[in-house]
């Protein structure tokens, strides 16, 4: 509910995107009594079934967003889970005089990987030795990681263990990047751990810090889990402090110009500690905020909902952050991976120990792919315990008992 007169109407939001990265900031919205105009290109998009109103059109065409955006007497627009179109809620938001939570300038330096590398460098944040490529060839040497500076999702993303492999990264990165920019870096060795947090006011609140569990090649940074509460902060002898990774994410943050709204840091800890891989100016798009919410009771959806309005909701849990207190011991995002082919029909369980949530992203008809990117993961589950063992044993168990009916492709045709 909005904070003030109730006889007010319910504030009005566009949201960019329909994918699983927007569930539960959709869900938090009809919570709050926000109503959802919802833009995808995909017309199966599952958020669509939260939205009060359906806009088949894609997220990255600004100009048709700015259209809809000024037709639709809105009080605010959001990206709630993917990269690019941040930069784009946010110059949108600034032509139509809506509040939003950072500036154009600083959605620009979110939104490339780029720009955040020399933005790092200068505010000197811990982060991988790293070097911009034109041609075919770089001074680092193997390990690699290999990107376009302005996708996500793994798109144009290669891991290079052998010198001769690079030609072949740098040539898929890119084709997929939007300016032909190719990003090369030294792989960090040691975990990589991700944290959800907030600003208000230039005031830096970290909250949860998770373990990002990756698939190992072809799929190479794709997340399996997000494991709260990090192993690397819950061992006496890695030497890493909670206070110490929050203070990196905290450092690239402001680094960015980030004063309000959410953030998504992903960093790996080396060993000369953490260091910044890159930082999202939202929320975390692997359900990272339902997490949050079951671990420590922070309605961080609702959190997102209110910067991007503007102005103040009643939200469960969001005073004082800085003191809340876990609810549980562990908690763990678990996603879901079908078998290749044609999707025919998923079972789940009637009960799940432990198991919160469970979200199917795909319906029968659908095909899958191999687990290469993301987009290829086919659901999650939320699962809880009693510690972070627990937690992750109960969601490992159910993800073992839902069960993707596919068939082959081509015994069909």
């Amino acid at each position: 509910m909005v904070a003030g007169d109730p006889r007010a109407r319910s504030p009005r939001l566009l949201v960019l995107g329909a994918g699983p990265a927007q569930l539960g900031l959709l869900e938090a919205a009809r919570a709050h009594g926000v109503w959802t105009a919802v833009a995808d290109r995909d017309p199966a998009a599952p958020g669509f079934a939260l939205a009060d109103r359906r806009c088949i059109v894609s997220t990255e065409d600004e100009s048709a967003i700015e259209r809809l955006a000024a037709a639709l007497e809105l009080d605010g627009v959001i990206a709630p889970g993917t990269d690019w179109p941040v930069a784009v809620a946010a110059r949108v938001a600034e032509k139509l005089g809506l509040p939003h939570p950072i500036s154009p300038a600083t959605a620009l330096l979110a939104t490339s990987k780029l720009r955040q590398r020399e933005r790092f460098a200068e505010a000197g944040v811990p982060q991988p030795r790293w070097q911009i490529v034109t041609g075919d060839e770089t001074e680092l040497e193997p390990p690699l990681v290999v990107k376009a500076p302005d996708r996500q999702g793994q798109k144009g993303l290669s891991l290079v263990l052998e010198r001769t492999e690079l030609p072949h990264a740098i040539e898929a990165a890119r084709a997929s990047s939007r300016n032909g920019g190719v990003l090369v870096e030294e792989l960090v060795d040691g975990p990589e751990v991700t944290i959800s947090a907030f600003s208000s006011g230039g005031e830096f609140v970290p909250l949860a810090v998770t373990d990002r569990l990756t698939a190992p090649p072809p799929a190479f940074g794709v997340a399996l889990a997000h494991v709260w509460p990090a192993e690397c902060l819950t061992q006496d002898t890695s030497g890493v402090r909670h206070s110490e990774v929050a203070d990196v994410a905290r450092r690239a943050v402001e680094a960015l110009g980030i004063e309000a709204g959410p953030t998504y840091t992903q960093l790996r800890i080396g060993p000369d500690g953490p260091e910044v891989m890159e930082v999202a100016a939202r929320l975390g798009g692997g359900h990272d905020a339902e997490l949050v919410e079951e671990a420590l009771g922070v309605d961080l959806n609702g959190l997102a909902l209110a910067a991007a309005l503007g102005r103040s909701l009643r939200l469960p849990g969001s005073k004082d952050i800085e003191a809340v207190r876990p609810r549980v011991g562990g908690a763990v995002t678990r996603f879901l991976v079908a078998p290749p082919g044609v999707l025919e029909s998923v079972e789940v369980p009637d009960r799940l120990e432990g198991v919160v949530r469970v979200r199917i992203y795909r319906r029968p008809g659908f095909v899958v792919a191999p687990l290469r990117r993301g987009p290829d993961r086919a659901g999650a589950l939320l699962a809880v315990g009693a510690t972070r063992e627990q937690a992750l044993a109960r969601a490992e168990s159910a993800a073992d008992r839902i069960r993707f009916v596919t068939v082959d492709a081509e015994a069909l045709v």
